[in-house]
């Protein structure tokens, strides 16, 4: 059934900006219309009148899915630390749609997510770009793969540690890394060759090398977990040594190096920040990040990195970076348009535009006051969630 929302306030996060009253015109699952009045025979009417609407929300860096709630190790699939080479994992082979988190990710205006492995591998495997709402993941899939996990710093270095073996400093994992994509590299030239000449033999199929293919071809980015600016400044190293696309994620002391940050043009996905400093290279984790490196011109996702903050207070964080000098309207760039543009999705999502996909927020106030409310979510033109 085609949708009209009436009468509301629309943050569009695109050239159109704000209208401060217009109808949305929802067919087919897209967005069909956006205007001052609309009128739509048989359409279901949603008066939202004295409301503020949104496109839904997005997370950029979540694991929601791979760590179930309210489970211990049962439903506990986002790390394969028994190899510190998994590149040839993929995300939607793990993810529960079935998770509770799911469903409160939805109450709480968050509609699609970047969602993977978590970071005890130096290569951990294949993230993927979701919908917040199906029964069957390969039907809430956006875009898959859509990056591949790697991790710098503490983590790969202490799983490792316990295990007496490699990695056990920052070296051996920024060397285990050059040699999986110098494997790689080697790989596909000899593919490329015997496609060139049959007289060649083609390599010995290596389904790690195999998957490590896109991301050599740019067809999909390193996703670079980095904390402290040394690891920071290694992943960019190793990007640039190897000429594949990067996003930063996590970047706690990006505000520290905001101006060598500024010369690399690097997206960056800050978070999560709504957390104690649990480790070393937390030590300087502020509120205040995001809001300098958006000063800066860097393009700034802010993340949660579910389940370190649920899934559902993504807006939350959003506000508080606000609070500590965010620009508000770049907070809400950063929770919409900016990771839909970071993770190559922003055809389909990210703002209000006739042709997307209709997810839509509908809020009683503003999401970054703390007692509005959510009222409505749709995803792909369904309502799935009213606010009783």
């Amino acid at each position: 059934m085609d949708i009209l929302i009436k009468n509301a306030k629309i943050f569009t996060m695109d050239e159109k900006g704000i209208i401060e009253k217009g109808d949305i015109l929802i067919k087919d699952g897209k967005i069909h219309k956006i205007d001052e009045k609309i009128t739509a025979n048989g359409a279901e009417v949603i008066d939202a009148t004295g409301k503020l609407v949104f496109p839904g929300f997005i997370d950029a860096h979540s694991h929601i899915g791979m760590w179930e709630d309210s489970v211990g190790f049962e439903g506990a699939d986002g790390n394969e630390d028994s190899d510190p080479v998994t590149p040839h994992l993929r995300a939607i082979d793990a993810i529960n749609p079935f998770d509770r988190s799911f469903e409160e990710a939805i109450a709480g205006g968050v509609t699609c997510v970047a969602t993977g492995p978590g970071s005890a591998n130096v290569i951990g495997g294949q993230f993927c770009v979701v919908k917040t709402y199906g029964k069957r993941v390969d039907k809430m899939v956006i875009k898959e793969p859509a990056a591949m996990k790697v991790a710098f710093g503490e983590n790969p270095k202490s799983v490792y540690h316990e295990k007496h073996q490699a990695p056990q400093t920052r070296m051996a994992t920024a060397a285990i890394l050059r040699e999986a994509l110098f494997k790689a590299k080697e790989y596909l030239n000899k593919k490329l060759e015997a496609e060139k000449d049959e007289e060649k033999d083609p390599p010995e199929f290596d389904m790690k090398s195999e998957s490590l293919i896109k991301v050599l071809n740019k067809e999909i980015p390193l996703k670079a977990h980095a904390h402290r600016a040394d690891d920071i400044f290694t992943a960019i190293r190793i990007a640039k040594e190897f000429d594949v696309n990067l996003t930063l994620d996590h970047v706690t002391d990006g505000y520290l190096i905001v101006d060598e940050l500024k010369e690399e043009n690097i997206p960056c996905i800050v978070g999560p920040n709504l957390t104690d400093r649990s480790k070393v290279e937390l030590k300087n984790l502020d509120f205040k990040n995001p809001g300098i490196l958006a000063k800066n011109g860097i393009l700034v996702a802010i993340m949660t990195d579910h389940p370190v903050i649920p899934q559902k207070y993504l807006t939350l964080c959003a506000a508080l970076a606000c609070k500590s000098g965010m620009d508000e309207l770049e907070a809400l760039k950063a929770i919409t348009i900016n990771p839909a543009k970071i993770l190559g999705v922003d055809s389909r999502v990210g703002s209000i535009k006739e042709g997307k996909d209709a997810d839509i927020v509908i809020y009683s106030g503003h999401p970054f006051e703390l007692f509005s409310e959510v009222e409505y979510v749709l995803i792909n033109g369904q309502v799935v969630y009213k606010r009783k």
